[in-house]
């Protein structure tokens, strides 16, 4: 595989990490790829983004971000039970992980491959 696509495979699994973690490194590494960065390059961007204590905001983009993927499939019930989660994390009521793993319990229902091969739903 050339590296641009090995670029593409890397970004396709982990942004949504990175945009858990900060934003503005998310619009970053976006912007990065609009040139012709090496494997490297985008690599330590994302390794930086990562060190990065994700913020309530950030979380919540990044989980709206997934939802999306199966917002119009998902039933009344669990379109309720999102946003509980989503309420509830920003109340801080529960942590991040539970909103992660409801939204890995969906793509796995509803079988939405791009999200599972995501590192943030792994």
């Amino acid at each position: 595989m050339k590296e641009r696509g090995r670029i593409e495979v890397l970004w396709r699994t982990e942004k949504y990490r990175v945009l858990w973690h900060s934003h503005r490194m998310y619009d970053e590494i976006r912007e990065l790829l609009k040139q012709d960065p090496s494997y490297k390059k985008v690599e330590q961007y994302i390794i930086k983004a990562l060190n990065y204590t994700p913020k309530s905001n950030n979380v919540i983009n990044s989980a709206d971000h997934m939802w999306g993927y199966f917002k119009d499939a998902a039933t009344t019930e669990e379109k309720e039970q999102y946003l509980s989660l989503k309420s509830k994390y920003k109340q801080q009521q529960v942590d991040s992980d539970e909103l992660r793993l409801y939204l890995k319990a969906l793509a796995q229902k509803y079988d939405v491959k791009y999200l599972l091969e995501s590192r943030i739903l792994q």
